[in-house]
């Protein structure tokens, strides 16, 4: 064979591999093209439209309370317009994997909970201080969308795909990206991670029957034993 039909063959092969892995994600992928459609949307806007579009999509105080379901679903399609290719790693890291693992409804279950659940969590949380006068009455229209509550959640239950004591590990690195900022800013958002990082972490009867825990050393170990057997 030539060396440009091998480099045919070997690029063919590369994107059918794409190809299988796009496919046994589709939730995943299919939620990562909405959200790349409405970033260029609001690409095209000027800062002051893109507020205002914004807005009226936040999960906020105002809105929670006026039109819930709209803002809920809504909001979980649009980020503040930039980082698209991060949440592109991101969502292949995380949401891919554990819809491969889940499967696609019970990944979906998990992202919702996250979302939603972690939403009104640190929104009660904004109420209070508001109400106690820790927060100013303008606060009810903070801008408040984006995807990472329930990336958070769904990164969380990844923990179980691990055997132990990976699985520790797994927890105290989740643990060690969500509670900093909540006790250093102590934002409604950081509030809001912490929370959807527990409600994946208690969403473990969804993983049950889903097959045998993934061992990261196992690879390693196999590799030192074929290469001590070479030797």
């Amino acid at each position: 064979m030539s060396a440009s039909g091998s480099g045919r063959a070997r690029a063919g092969a590369v994107a059918a591999g794409v190809w299988r892995w796009l496919r046994s994600a589709p939730g995943t992928y299919l939620w990562l093209a909405a959200l790349a459609v409405t970033t260029v949307i609001i690409h095209r806007l000027t800062p002051e439209e893109a507020r205002a579009w914004l807005g009226h999509r936040s999960t906020n105080l105002y809105h929670l309370g006026e039109d819930p379901v709209r803002v809920l679903i809504g909001s979980a399609f649009w980020t503040d317009g930039g980082g698209w290719f991060g949440y592109a790693v991101l969502f292949t890291i995380f949401h891919a994997n554990a819809e491969r693992w889940l499967g696609t409804l019970r990944w979906l279950v998990v992202a919702v909970l996250a979302h939603v659940g972690a939403t009104y969590l640190s929104e009660g949380v904004l109420l209070w201080a508001i109400r106690n006068d820790d927060a100013p009455q303008r606060a009810m229209y903070t801008l408040d969308v984006g995807v990472s509550y329930a990336l958070a959640g769904v990164a969380a239950v990844l923990a179980y795909r691990l055997v132990r004591p990976w699985r520790w590990w797994y927890v105290l690195g989740v643990f060690a990206v969500v509670i900093p900022p909540i006790l250093l800013s102590r934002t409604f958002t950081d509030i809001g991670h912490g929370s959807a990082a527990l409600i994946g972490f208690a969403c473990y009867p969804l993983t049950r029957g889903r097959g045998g825990a993934w061992d990261p050393g196992a690879l390693p170990r196999r590799i030192r034993r074929r290469t001590s057997s070479a030797g």
